[in-house]
């Protein structure tokens, strides 16, 4: 009876130490359903840890020396949803790492040495809601690195080495809504590279090197609400390179180099409530270009070189008939000619203005 009673009281320890918890981490219970929390974070470990408890659904392994990912690694752990390895230095992930990790939903890759993801690598994250790839060397996407991912709602893709987006490049995605694309070095998108995205709602395109939009790239963006093409090389735009953005509702086009824009560019984006045009070349738009934009809340036209002579006038008069905030209004400046420079456009009167013979 009494050695019962010592196996009753050992029991619970024993059972903790055949669950295991790597050494050097720190394993937490929560009740209900029972769940680990495996905290491995800045620990020095150089490969992933082994000896984790099979409840395991949180594991934070960031800042460690992790430099590859085994085949099979998430077996053992079949109820993980969280995982990060951001600042660690993978450069190698098996085809099979995430066999079988059907219930993870974030997978945390920032910051390490990937140069390029492996195909179908993923396919078993049938449940993957973000996987985050920011700040690698990522220089090629093709669609079978995302192959089954279909309830991915954020792709983080910044800081990477793209160059270009082919076609097809996030076809398996059909759920996702969230891309971020910053701060690459792409140079040219396939006019069917966003085939397939029919949920997005925000991509990010800033700090690119894109010189033009081929037409047709956006059409299946019908749901985007957010369009970011900051920081561009941008030198035109073609009267359809924005078609099928019907919902969008926030389009940003500043830091770039576009000198002129079609009339009916924007014709096709009832919702637009805000546009960024400041930080390019334009002389002179015509005002008739946001007539059709009922919703339109703010304009951003500062830092351009506007040329105040009779071409401007169709926008000095839209200006000043107007409800949109012209931020900021002061802001906005003739260049030219020399007796109107550093005048501000909302202080022109359309009557006034004249062109050189």
């Amino acid at each position: 009876m009494q050695h019962l009673s010592w196996l009753v009281l050992v029991m619970p320890c024993m059972m903790q130490a055949v669950v295991g918890c790597p050494s050097v981490c720190k394993c937490s219970k929560k009740s209900s359903p029972e769940k680990s929390e495996v905290n491995c974070h800045k620990k020095g470990l150089r490969a992933f840890p082994s000896n984790l408890p099979a409840d395991a659904w949180i594991l934070k392994l960031g800042e460690n020396g992790i430099t590859s990912l085994r085949a099979n690694m998430l077996r053992p752990v079949p109820k993980i949803e969280s995982i990060n390895l951001e600042r660690n230095a993978i450069n190698a992930i098996h085809l099979q790492a995430f066999s079988g990790a059907k219930e993870l939903m974030l997978l945390n890759f920032n910051g390490n040495h990937i140069t390029i993801l492996p195909p179908r690598g993923f396919q078993d994250l049938l449940n993957l809601r973000f996987l985050m790839l920011g700040q690698n060397q990522i220089g090629t996407l093709k669609s079978e690195m995302f192959a089954g991912m279909r309830n991915l709602s954020d792709l983080d893709l910044p800081l990477n080495a793209l160059t270009m987006l082919p076609s097809n490049a996030f076809k398996p995605l059909i759920a996702l809504k969230v891309l971020d694309l910053s701060l690459n070095r792409i140079q040219k998108i396939s006019s069917k590279a966003f085939t397939g995205l029919r949920q997005l709602l925000f991509l990010n395109l800033d700090n690119n090197s894109l010189k033009t939009i081929p037409s047709g790239a956006f059409r299946p963006l019908w749901s985007v609400e957010m369009l970011v093409l900051d920081n561009n090389l941008l030198t035109s735009l073609s009267q359809s390179a924005l078609d099928g953005l019907s919902n969008l509702q926030e389009l940003y086009l500043r830091n770039n180099e576009l000198e002129h824009l079609p009339p009916s560019v924007f014709n096709n984006m009832p919702k637009l409530s805000q546009l960024g045009l400041s930080g390019n070349r334009l002389k002179t738009v015509d005002g008739n270009i946001f007539s059709h934009m009922p919703e339109l809340r703010n304009l951003y036209l500062h830092d351009n070189p506007w040329q105040c002579d009779c071409k401007i006038i169709s926008l000095v008069r839209w200006m000043g008939q107007t409800k949109a905030t012209l931020s900021p209004r002061d802001a906005v400046k003739c260049i030219g000619p020399p007796h109107l420079r550093k005048k501000s456009l909302g202080s022109l009167q359309a009557g006034k203005l004249i062109c050189g013979a």
